[in-house]
């Protein structure tokens, strides 16, 4: 099978022949149909998530496939399901890390890897999903759709008619827009330094659009930060109402420090908050079925969503356009899915 393989950090990954093991306790074999790519993968492309010691190994952790094959202990998902492949746990066997061939060598890998023809994913990794769901809407449940939807939903307490930044409207923010709009929003600021997004923005569901934090000329009640650039999350906190709130989805790089222009300001009103997101605080079996309901309703588009379509052997082409930021969700088609 053809996988995109992380070799050497900092360098394009490699389009390698791998070979799958065998089945241990708790492991399920999925023919991967499409993949989302993150910035977080950008931040393991670098080693900044302390995985240069790990390598060669699969990259890519919100997907959609079908099941071809179940290891022992597995009861949740049987083969033939379609399944959202996710990194947050959900309910099922925590399986041990599985086992690929590369060149006749034996490597391991992480517990779910999306962006590979094949892939050996924990139980607790996939939740199943109608057969009739639309592919790449199941891949963005594995992350960029649930976190964003978890973290108004699950952690943002936001009050109908509260004001919300998002800054950094990329394939996470963009459906933070949506999510804001959904759960009775105020007005929606839209912060990104690409001006080409303005439209993008205003038909995810935001009113405003600007390129910097500074110039939105309201207070703000919720903030949400998709970048983890330390500089543009110092100056957010000026913007913040006095009952309002920082949440950050963007990983700042290893070592740096964020500052709090004017801390005593904390203090006042009903006091400042800021928290740090991991993936929304998403249930997958609780939330993916609530989340697919929405868009039984029409209220979410994938459409709406992704902003760009690549084949696997494209993949590092995939990866220069999102480090630009002038994209949204960008998917990666790996196989057809069967009729």
């Amino acid at each position: 099978m053809k996988s995109a393989v992380l070799v050497e950090l900092n360098k394009p990954l490699l389009l390698s022949e791998v070979e799958v093991g065998e089945l241990s306790v708790g492991q399920v074999l999925v023919r991967v149909l499409v993949s989302g790519i993150c910035g977080s993968q950008l931040h393991e492309i670098s080693g900044h998530k302390g995985n240069g010691k790990f390598l060669p190994h699969l990259m890519g952790h919100e997907g959609c496939g079908i099941v071809e094959e179940i290891g022992p202990g597995v009861t949740l998902v049987k083969p033939g399901d379609k399944v959202v492949m996710h990194w947050r746990p959900g309910l099922g066997i925590e399986a041990e890390f599985p086992k690929y061939k590369m060149n006749g060598k034996l490597f391991s890998s992480g517990k779910v890897n999306t962006l590979t023809e094949k892939s050996i994913v924990s139980e607790n990794r996939l939740t199943v999903v109608p057969q009739d769901t639309d592919p790449e809407f199941a891949a963005l449940l594995g992350c960029s759709l649930t976190t964003a939807l978890g973290v108004i939903d699950n952690e943002s307490d936001l009050k109908f008619g509260e004001r919300v930044a998002v800054v950094g409207c990329g394939g996470v923010g963009l459906n933070v827009l949506a999510a804001a709009r959904l759960a009775g929003a105020g007005e929606i600021y839209a912060v990104d330094r690409t001006e080409s997004k303005k439209e993008i923005c205003l038909n995810q569901g935001a009113n405003f659009f600007f390129s910097d934090i500074s110039e939105i000329p309201n207070k703000i009640d919720l903030i949400v930060d998709t970048t983890g650039n330390v500089e543009v999350i110092s100056k957010s906190f000026g913007a913040l109402s006095n009952r309002g709130r920082i949440i950050l989805l963007g990983q700042p790089k290893p070592g740096q420090e964020i500052v709090i222009p004017d801390a005593l300001a904390f203090f006042n009103g009903a006091g400042l908050a800021i928290k740090a997101s991991q993936g929304g605080s998403t249930s997958p079996h609780q939330d993916i079925p609530r989340y697919l309901e929405l868009f039984r309703l029409g209220l979410i588009s994938v459409e709406k969503l992704v902003t760009h379509r690549f084949s696997l052997t494209e993949v590092n082409f995939a990866f220069e356009l999102l480090l630009s930021g002038d994209a949204g969700r960008i998917m990666i088609s790996i196989s057809k899915e069967d009729k």
